[in-house]
Order: C-alpha cells, then structure tokens, then sequence
C-alpha cells in the first residue's frame, strides 16, 4: 500500500497564524496583516510629533517668482502686433460704373452715370414716399430728368469723389467697386419736394440688384475677410502711430464705424443672401485709413506691370518641352 504525503505548510505560514491567534478577534487579525504587508496605516508616512521644527525651504530656482509675488499670479497680457506698414486693397475706378443702372438699396430709384467731356454727370431718379399719404411711394427726377454736372473732389477718403451742391437736393457720392455710396450735403438727410408732393432720403449705396448679386456670394464673402484684416491692420497702426490724446478719438470712431455700416446695410435687399453692401462699406473704411497713413491708395494699387519675357523659338530638330539640354529626336 502506497503512503500518504502530508500537506506541506509554508514556513512563513505557521508563524502567521500562530501569531494571528494570539489576537483578539477578527479587528486584531486585520491589524497584523495591514503591519505585515505594508497597507492600511502601515503605508501612511509617519507624521512627526509637534512643536519639532521642519528643515529650511528648499532654495528657489533662479527666475522663477517667488509665491509672494504679485507678478506670479498675474499672467503678463500679450502685446498686440502692429504691422509695419499699412495695407491697402485695390481702390475702385468710377469707369466701370458709366452706363450702369444703380438702385438705392438694389430696390428703387434710379442711378446713372455718364461721360461729359473729361468729367462725370449723372441722370438721378429719388424714390421717397408721399408727404400727404405717406404709406404711398412716389419718384422725382432731379434736374428733370435731364442730366446733373457732377463736380470731382478728388481722392480725399482714398476713392473717387463727385458733389452735386447745386442740385434740388444736394448730394455727394463717393465710388465703390459696383456702385456708389450718397450721402447728404444738406442739413439733413432727408430733401422734400411740395410741388411732387414727395419727401426722399436718398442717403445708403446705390448699386446692382440682388438677383445680380447672389451667384456671387462665396466670392463676396471671401473679399469680406481680406477687407476686414485689412480694417483692423490699419487700426492697429493708426492708433500706435497717433500721440497719446489723439487715440481715444480713434478708437470711438473705429467702435462707430460697425454700428453705423450695420444700419447703412441692413436695408439693402437681401444683404444676407450675398453681403455685398457690407463689403463695399468696409472696403472704402480700409482705403480711408490707408490715406490718413499717408498712402497714395491710387499709386499703391495699380503698380505697372512688368514685361512678359519673349519665349525664344524652339530649335528645328530640338524637343521644345527638353530645355537646353534636350537631345535631337531620333527616328
């Protein structure tokens, strides 16, 4: 008959349990495994008895701030980059708008400019409302309806510039790519004509319709980024060149300017569909700044261009697409 083999107790085994019995209840028997195996409170750190004094603070590294210190919690704010000079976008010509039919907000009235010898003038039509029925329109041509002499003023905001000061209702016009900002030359935007029985305000941009205008929208919105950039470059270097007590006046003029091309547009015909009118609003703001810094917007943006270079004839027998090195072409 085959012995039995007696189970094998670990040697550290026995003296666990043994001293495991000499505890009390089950509290004692967690206790001494927790000691054993280093868990429970045998893991916490021991915590020196009070009133001992700790060691000296570690030195601090060279540059860092110390705790104390206001600048630590401060984070220092980053300095806005000013461009080193201003940037200037192509300033509109007034010979692509000869011929072309405007409308005020693409809806109503008529604008048309024409060649008068070296000069401009223009056949005008003011829509408005009735001054006895004001729920119903009306239209009065200036001048009319033959043709108003339009005086040039230059450049003075970066595009091209016409008054007409001796009209029944005095206006100026200022070019845009497409159409034609009017503002008022009276003590009020609105010009009121008893005989016609008709009050206009012919103040906002006078440009194409919308059916026009909405194909072209992605490319709208596309020309709005590079004119805002340009807007705000333009600021930047403005307010960084003017001397302390001249920015303020800046800064509100640059916070008007937002509000004020808000309200000029938000009467254009479906301005949301293409943007148009804010566009071209924000395109003339950017070539005003570029001229108050000092730059010829015209001469800026309408650089000569420089000459083609003549392609030389190919050689007979040569590869024309080879470059000088190509081989002759064998049969």
């Amino acid at each position: 008959m085959r012995p039995t083999r007696s189970p094998v107790i670990p040697f550290l085994a026995v003296p666990c349990f043994a001293l495991a019995a000499l505890m009390p209840g089950e509290a004692s028997a967690q206790n001494f495994f927790e000691e054993l195996f280093g868990i429970g409170r045998a893991a916490k750190p021991p915590v020196p008895p009070r009133g001992v004094p700790a060691g000296p603070p570690a030195a601090p590294i060279p540059g860092t701030p110390l705790p104390d210190d206001p600048a630590a919690s401060v984070p220092e704010a980053p300095r806005p980059v000013v461009p080193s000079r201003p940037v200037v976008l192509k300033a509109p010509s007034e010979d692509g708008l000869v011929g072309q039919e405007l409308m005020l907000n693409g809806l109503s009235g008529s604008l048309k400019l024409e060649r008068a010898g070296s000069g401009l003038s223009a056949r005008i039509t003011l829509p408005g409302t009735k001054v006895s029925q004001p729920t119903e329109t009306c239209k009065v041509p200036l001048g009319g309806g033959g043709t108003i002499t339009l005086t040039p003023e230059g450049r003075p905001e970066g595009v091209p510039r016409y008054e007409a000061a001796a009209a029944e209702c005095p206006l100026r016009f200022d070019v845009t790519e497409g159409g034609v900002l009017v503002s008022s030359l009276g003590p009020t935007p609105v010009c009121t004509f008893s005989a016609q029985d008709c009050a206009t305000t012919p103040v906002g941009l006078w440009g194409p319709a919308a059916a026009t205008l909405i194909p072209r929208s992605s490319e709208f919105d596309s020309a709005r980024g590079v004119a805002d950039k340009a807007v705000r470059e333009n600021y930047k270097l403005m307010t960084q060149r003017a001397r302390r007590e001249d920015v303020r006046p800046i800064v509100t003029e640059q916070a008007a300017f937002s509000s004020d091309r808000e309200q000029l547009c938000r009467t254009y015909a479906r301005e949301g569909a293409h943007g148009f009118c804010h566009l071209r609003v924000t395109e003339n703001r950017a070539l005003a700044l570029a001229t108050r810094l000092g730059v010829n917007v015209t001469a800026a943006t309408a650089p000569a261009a420089p000459p083609r270079p003549r392609r030389k004839p190919p050689v007979e027998g040569m590869n024309p697409d080879g470059g000088p090195a190509a081989l002759p072409q064998g049969e």
